[in-house]
């Protein structure tokens, strides 16, 4: 009995708000017209000591699909990072304008013969690298990569350095040359043999997605790539003998 009695006082303490000045003596009457002339008030919201309670901090469940329960995987959760976005207009004309190297010139001549090419200059305003067709075929060899070509040809290879658009270029990295007569095979390369060309582009090839993944252990990468190429155009073929065009009668 006397714990129910304390626990009842203590909670009439704090939920009766204590006055600090004494009320002044008033009769009961005025006390009672006072309180049926005033509308009834409903008693402010005491504020919460503790927010928590009624606002919880947010909690994260880790969910399965039907799939996954199958297979025994939880669902994971990924942040993908080093996605890369479509290449625009801003970016090709950065890939075209390089910034300069810092290398002399015979060291570009060196590493453009080791690739298998070499920069003669600009073409000329007046110049007219572009000929006919001709019976003649040659294989070439630009880095790693072997490219048969006859004259009017355009390949794509991978980015060629220390040249520009309108660049001529000779090629002397030729593996085999042939006609309609004769094939000359060269071991391993024909040394008499070249090959010219013209730059036309700087581009950028389709973009192509690399993604990793490692199951159960919360990672996945998402990157994207474009190979930079060059594109050539095949202007004369030179170290054979081209057989003359005899024009056919109609």
């Amino acid at each position: 009995m006397a714990s129910r009695r304390c626990l009842l006082r203590l909670l009439s303490s704090r939920l009766v708000p204590q006055r600090s000045q004494p009320l002044a003596p008033v009769s009961i009457a005025t006390r009672t017209l006072t309180s049926l002339s005033e509308p009834l008030a409903h008693p402010a919201p005491r504020a919460l000591a503790s927010p928590r309670l009624y606002y919880p901090s947010r909690c994260h469940f880790a969910t399965r699909s039907s799939g996954d329960e199958e297979d025994g995987d939880e669902e994971e959760h990924y942040d993908d990072e080093g996605s890369e976005g479509e290449w625009g207009e801003e970016e090709e004309e950065a890939v075209a304008a390089k910034k300069p190297s810092g290398k002399t010139e015979e060291e570009k001549v060196a590493e453009a013969a080791e690739i298998g090419y070499k920069v003669v200059g600009p073409l000329g305003a007046d110049e007219k690298p572009f000929k006919p067709y001709e019976p003649v075929f040659a294989v070439v060899q630009i880095g790693s990569h072997q490219f048969k070509v006859s004259n009017g040809d355009s390949i794509f290879t991978e980015r060629l350095k220390f040249c520009d658009v309108n660049d001529k270029l000779i090629l002397n990295r030729v593996l085999m040359l042939g006609s309609q007569t004769q094939t000359v095979i060269g071991r391993p390369i024909l040394p008499e043999a070249s090959v010219h060309a013209v730059v036309e582009e700087h581009a950028l090839d389709a973009k192509v997605i690399i993604f990793k993944k490692k199951r159960r252990k919360n990672y996945r990468r998402t990157k994207g790539h474009r190979q930079e190429l060059t594109k050539l155009r095949i202007t004369n073929i030179e170290g054979i003998d081209k057989p003359e065009t005899v024009a056919v009668a109609a």
